[in-house]
Parts: C-alpha cells; sequence; structure tokens
C-alpha cells in the first residue's frame, strides 16, 4: 500500500477552511486535505477510515476493497459536502498524518476533542496543533494539558498564513515520523 500524507482540519468557518486550502497548496507538499465544521464529524470521518484499513489489512486477498473505499467517500460526501476537500489522486484512504484544531467551534471548544481523542488507542498518536486566533494562557494551557502537540495563532494576514501552513506542515508532514511509518523510511 503506498503510504500518503493527509491532513484533517476541522475549523467551522467555510472561509477559514477555504483559506487553510488556499495556503496548503502554496505549499508545494504532497498531500491530501480533509476538513470538517466540527468534533463529531471529525469522529465519524476518522471511524471511517480506522474501518477502512480494519477490512483492508484483514482482507483475505491482501488487496484494496475499492467498494468499501467508495461507500466510505459516498457517506462523506452526502454527510458533509461543503465541509471537505478531497484530493483525486487515488491514494486509499489512512488515519491523517496531522490534524489541525481550531480551539473554538461554535460553542465548543477543543479540549474536549483532544481528550476524546487521545482516549482511543487507535487515534491517540496521531498529533494535533491548534489553529486559533485565541492568544489567551488558559486556552493555551488547557490545550496543552488536554493533549495538544503543538498550539499556534493564527497570522493576520494571507501571506502569513501560507508561510505559517508551511511551517507547521513542513515539520509534521515532511520531518516528524509517526510509529506506523518507522518502517517506510525513505
Amino acid at each position: 500500500m503506498v503510504m500518503h500524507s493527509s491532513i484533517l482540519l476541522i475549523e467551522d468557518s467555510p472561509g477559514e477552511r477555504e483559506l487553510f486550502r488556499l495556503a496548503l497548496a502554496q505549499t508545494g507538499l504532497d498531500v491530501t486535505l480533509f476538513a470538517e465544521q466540527d468534533s463529531e464529524e471529525a469522529f465519524r470521518f476518522l471511524e471511517d477510515q480506522c474501518s477502512f484499513q480494519a477490512r483492508s489489512c484483514s482482507s483475505s486477498e491482501g488487496g484494496l476493497n475499492w467498494s468499501l473505499t467508495a461507500r466510505i467517500e459516498g457517506a462523506r460526501s452526502d454527510r458533509a459536502a461543503s465541509a471537505s476537500t478531497r484530493d483525486q489522486s487515488g491514494y486509499p484512504p489512512s488515519l491523517p498524518s496531522l490534524i489541525l484544531l481550531d480551539w473554538h467551534l461554535g460553542r465548543q471548544r477543543g479540549d474536549a476533542f483532544l481528550k476524546r481523542l487521545r482516549a482511543d488507542a487507535r487515534l491517540a498518536s496521531i498529533p494535533v496543533v491548534v489553529l486559533t486566533t485565541s492568544d489567551d494562557a488558559s486556552d493555551l494551557s488547557l490545550a496543552y494539558a488536554s493533549g495538544a502537540n503543538g498550539y499556534v495563532v493564527k497570522p493576520g494576514t494571507f501571506d502569513q498564513l501560507a508561510h505559517c501552513v508551511g511551517a507547521i506542515c513542513g515539520f509534521w508532514i515532511a520531518c516528524n515520523i509517526m510509529p506506523h511509518q518507522a518502517a517506510h523510511r525513505c
């Protein structure tokens, strides 16, 4: 199976999701972006990815179950078509290499998402960077106490955002090695 990097962006603002997509495109990284508007949709997406991986690993033929892939993609499209951005490169679904989490999602805060993610053994090792407008010290402390790997205050201009996205993704996607990738180093 081809290992391919992906990012899950959890952001409730469609405009912010689009700005991030444009900024990511400027980095030149070969990465697939998935976007969800809230933590519940994000967990459904992650559950779909876990289910696909479990079934493809247990396949007696050792090949990919493309009908399951189509079902997952179809279900995701029906559920949150406007929230998700998909790459049509043909890579099979896998868990994201990085989750970027907006700290304030409507009435929700990111700490509940982080605690739930860290409590799930299948998902606990996925790095999470909080990408937020909040520079409040209590938000920062709570994010790290809840399991965030990083905390970044969103910059004010698009050029600064593109630079910031390049720096974040350059490290977590291009440099960082996840446990499941250790055997696949270049």
